[in-house]
């Protein structure tokens, strides 16, 4: 018996006012889906995902959620008047004895409970919502970011926690690998409508590159048509005008269907310019260290940067990431040691704040306003890379609209604004470029194109970043914060790093490898035993049994299906995916055996 959607939305039309934001939008979330929502920046996933856990109210259209199914919505900005601490926010929806919910969450997300929220962060407030939304588990989770503010050991914890869940998601996210791990059907937003593939991330670029594919060549038989058309009713129409009246309306229908189709939104138009070239050595730090509130942030450090290098600092929130970066390229004083910058620098900062931005101006204003870039006496111009540029011309570049350019920038979406930074980055040439962040919230064209764009700059990169694919596919050298003050240099990026970490202690798997307590004497003391389970080993290995026991019963039922002799000759289709499926959850059963065997033998010990 076929199980009813989760949620449905029929023939939904929003407007905001202005141009339709959707038009008779259509989408069902079945039990048990896993979903990536892409599309491009200002596309509006982030409405979308509001109207759909009721928190927009559409123009037209019906929003259909089942008697008894829970909705929950990760809020970008969630208000948390009326409570003292980020826990009591997080436990406000559980019922009274469950708050121990929240406890294995925050360990996971590693966020502490029990800051005040009068005092906590905005990365903080957003892992307590996420943390709400997941101790809640409801039916239907709709995650937007969930994986910003986030270090990588927490996005892989939660990677982990998604993975084995029942409940049902969608997510919109710009970390690929986080994607590609999790999602096995895709929501595309693109001019308004809303298609769906039954395909996780891995496969949304072949698809959306074939999508557009074949309307270029629908567009280019359409023009052809009408170009024969125009041609007949030039040339014979003269000689033959009532019988082929409708021939000459049936031209101006094709013409309608051409001129009401919308136009795809190029790629922006970003380029970095390479300022002059700096120095060989571009920094040369030597035995740096830092200390804040007697906790050692950075001990006796030293690392060499030349140019054209790729470099990024890795390693968990609070670790000393930013801190190191300041350091680095001269904004913050080492206690010890010393940090040489090169001759010849230019260099251009990527502020994942985004304190560069006056919220309350104007794009123009923005741009206009920032004294390198002013034009003497025109103020509908800017300089761009040493050359004027008319302000709405450069903004068009980064695909913002002449109604966006004198829009403030707090009505920007997030990926919006980070294409802004970029906007005021890309307008100056430079040697150095500084990217503290620079991923969050970009779609994955811009993500691309801002790949390609350092994989081709002449100059140095220094970044930090969360997302594994992006190191992957930028970085040449990788420092990991480690904490205790360490940082250890590593050839390569995310990858190479767990690699050459794993070879170095190969009992260890690699984002939980402490270097070994010195004793005295500067010998290595014994290891710990294995004696104990942390609070979040020890619900898993409660929840083993029944989710092993669960997949037993799926694998069952698939072996059962397969029994059927006449399956692959009659459905094809639904052979090669009972295959597909039955492989998978043997490979997780094995994978929680082993897994229980364990945490069991350590519980034990």
């Amino acid at each position: 018996m076929a199980r009813a959607p989760l949620l449905q939305l029929s023939d939904i039309s929003l407007t905001f006012g202005g141009d339709p934001v959707f038009d008779d939008l259509s989408l069902v979330v079945q039990p048990g889906d896993r979903v990536a929502l892409v599309g491009r920046n200002g596309s509006g996933k982030s409405t979308l995902m509001k109207v759909m856990a009721g928190l927009v109210e559409p123009d037209h259209g019906e929003r259909i959620l089942p008697p008894g199914v829970a909705v929950g919505y990760m809020e970008q900005h969630p208000s948390m008047a009326g409570f003292e601490t980020l826990g009591d926010f997080a436990a406000s929806g559980l019922e009274a004895g469950e708050e121990y919910r929240v406890e294995r969450v925050a360990e996971g997300l590693k966020f502490n409970p029990e800051v005040a929220v009068a005092t906590a962060s905005g990365g903080e407030r957003r892992r307590a919502a996420l943390a709400k939304l997941l101790a809640e588990a409801p039916e239907l989770m709709l995650l937007d970011e969930p994986t910003n503010h986030l270090d990588i050991q927490a996005i892989r914890w939660l990677e982990d926690e998604l993975s084995t869940t029942r409940t049902g998601y969608v997510l919109i996210s710009h970390d690929r690998a986080f994607l590609n791990a999790l999602t096995r059907a895709t929501l595309w937003i693109d001019r308004g409508q809303v298609r769906r593939q039954e395909e996780g991330f891995s496969n949304f670029e072949a698809w959306r590159d074939k999508v557009w594919e074949d309307e270029d060549m629908q567009r280019h038989k359409l023009d052809r048509k009408i170009k024969s058309e125009a041609r007949w009713a030039v040339e014979g129409i003269s000689a033959r005008r009532k019988r082929n009246m409708g021939r000459v309306r049936a031209l101006g229908d094709l013409r309608a269907e051409r001129a009401s189709q919308i136009k795809r939104q190029g790629a922006a138009a970003m380029e970095l310019a390479s300022g002059p070239k700096s120095g060989r050595k571009v920094i040369d730090a030597k035995g740096i260290s830092k200390t804040y509130d007697g906790k050692t942030i950075l001990r006796d450090f030293s690392l060499l940067v030349n140019r054209g290098d790729r470099v990024a600092l890795v390693g968990p929130n609070g670790a000393g990431k930013t801190t190191l970066l300041k350091m680095l390229i001269g904004q913050e004083d080492p206690d010890t040691g010393t940090v040489t910058l090169g001759t010849g620098i230019e260099m251009a900062v990527f502020d994942q704040n985004r304190a560069t931005l006056d919220e309350n101006a104007s794009l123009w204003e923005n741009l206009a306003g920032d004294p390198e870039m002013r034009v003497s006496g025109k103020a509908d111009q800017i300089l761009v890379r040493g050359q004027p540029k008319h302000v709405v011309g450069y903004l068009k570049e980064f695909l913002f609209d002449e109604r966006q350019a004198r829009a403030p920038v707090r009505s920007l979406s997030g990926g919006e604004k980070a294409r802004l930074i970029l906007a005021r980055l890309m307008a100056k040439p430079s040697n150095l470029l500084v990217l503290d962040e620079p991923t969050n919230d970009l779609d994955v064209e811009t993500l691309d194109l801002l790949q390609e764009l350092l994989m081709d700059f002449d100059g140095t990169v220094i970044l930090v970043s969360h997302d594994r694919d992006f190191l992957d596919r930028t970085v040449s050298t990788t420092v990991a914060m480690e904490g205790d003050g360490r940082a250890t240099v590593y050839a390569g990026g995310w990858s190479d790093y767990l690699a050459q970490r794993s070879a170095d202690e190969p009992d260890l798997t690699p984002t939980e490898k402490p270097k070994p307590a010195k004793a005295a004497g500067g010998k290595a003391s014994p290891k710990a035993p294995k004696d104990s389970l942390s609070f979040t080993e020890k619900h898993r290995l409660e929840a083993l049994p029944d989710e092993i026991a669960r997949l037993e019963a799926e694998i069952v039922k698939l072996e059962e299906l397969l029994s059927d002799a006449e399956l692959f000759t009659r459905e094809p289709v639904k052979f090669k995916k009972a295959t597909e499926a039955l492989v998978a959850r043997q490979e997780k059963l094995a994978s929680a055996e082993d897994e229980w065997l364990e945490l069991a033998e350590r519980a034990d010990a």
